[in-house]
């Protein structure tokens, strides 16, 4: 939530008042920002309809397989201008490019000698059945290691000791016996691999040399999540899948890309058997970008300047 706070920090010292809309006065707001598209029959979007404020903004987050409605356009009617990582819509009028924000840290372990492990996924159990999904190609992923080589590969993160119920049945949301923790561990499916959960992300990367790092979904130009920042601010380089378009924005020699090997076997040939100096150079290659201009799209201060630019002009 750091970009979040930094963009309050901001505003109130340019002078405006801050808060969220359901902890307030509606008649008190000018502007809103709703963080995703919330729905027509949202009320607090009807309420913004009712007061006829015409200072509306969205911020689009999630990707369309997360929250089809965001890019509906027939949604984006409702409001003055929209922030977005979609690069396909971007035209400086009514659509304005935003990146996730990251708090890009200063002190970052490039230390190869601190890496005892070769591979590691960090990531929460979830599934979506959509043709954009990835979450599918992370289980793949990780079950290959488990099979072949479960010695050179680690798991870690939320949900991977219960079972996923998603989508409908009869017209019923089964998702919501995910609420019925009992239940869904005793159907848990078993992850050889999984070490539990985490405290630090930074920490855990940092004794690995590469990530499994994955985006929730692919197909979408410039959707790119905390995901790959989470692995590049701890030194491990990523082992990346996301948008077709990831090497505008971020140096292609800072991760790998998974597009470019036809299969998991030649995949781990190729990290496993790289040489110090190759992976060295990897390291090199990060650092250079995350001490660039380059990452500043990425940061939390660009986060913020860019909306508070954009809702106060």
């Amino acid at each position: 939530m750091y970009p979040f706070f930094l963009l309050a920090k901001k505003l109130k010292a340019l002078g405006h008042k801050v808060a969220t809309i359901d902890t307030d006065d509606i008649k008190k707001f000018d502007v809103v920002i709703f963080i995703e598209f919330p729905g027509v029959n949202n009320k607090y979007f009807q309420k913004c309809l009712k007061r006829k404020i015409k200072s509306l903004y969205l911020l689009i987050s999630e990707s369309p397989v997360i929250n089809p409605d965001n890019l509906d356009i027939k949604n984006h009617i409702y409001f003055k201008k929209i922030l977005t990582w979609t690069d396909d819509l971007v035209d400086n009028k009514k659509y304005f490019k935003v990146n996730y924000g990251n708090k890009i840290p200063k002190d970052i372990n490039f230390s190869i000698k601190d890496k005892t492990n070769l591979c590691v996924a960090i990531s929460s159990n979830k599934s979506k059945k959509d043709k954009n999904e990835l979450y599918s190609e992370r289980i793949k992923a990780i079950r290959w290691f488990e099979e072949n080589h479960p010695q050179d590969f680690d798991l870690y993160g939320k949900g991977w000791d219960r079972y996923n119920f998603e989508g409908k049945v009869l017209g019923f949301n089964i998702a919501r016996l995910n609420r019925l923790k009992f239940f869904t561990k005793l159907l848990k499916p078993h992850y050889p691999s999984y070490k539990g959960s985490i405290k630090s992300k930074k920490e855990t990367f940092a004794k690995y040399k590469f990530s499994i790092c994955y985006e929730n979904s692919d197909g979408f130009n410039g959707y790119i999540t905390e995901k790959i920042f989470d692995s590049l601010f701890a030194g491990c380089v990523p082992i990346y899948l996301g948008p077709p378009n990831i090497t505008i924005h971020i140096p292609s020699n800072t991760f790998i890309d998974k597009r470019n090997f036809k299969t998991y076997k030649d995949l781990y040939s190729y990290i496993k058997n790289m040489p110090d100096e190759e992976y060295v150079k990897y390291l090199e290659n990060i650092k250079n970008f995350l001490q660039s201009d380059k990452v500043y799209p990425f940061s939390a201060e660009c986060f913020s300047e860019t909306l508070i630019k954009q809702i106060t002009t």
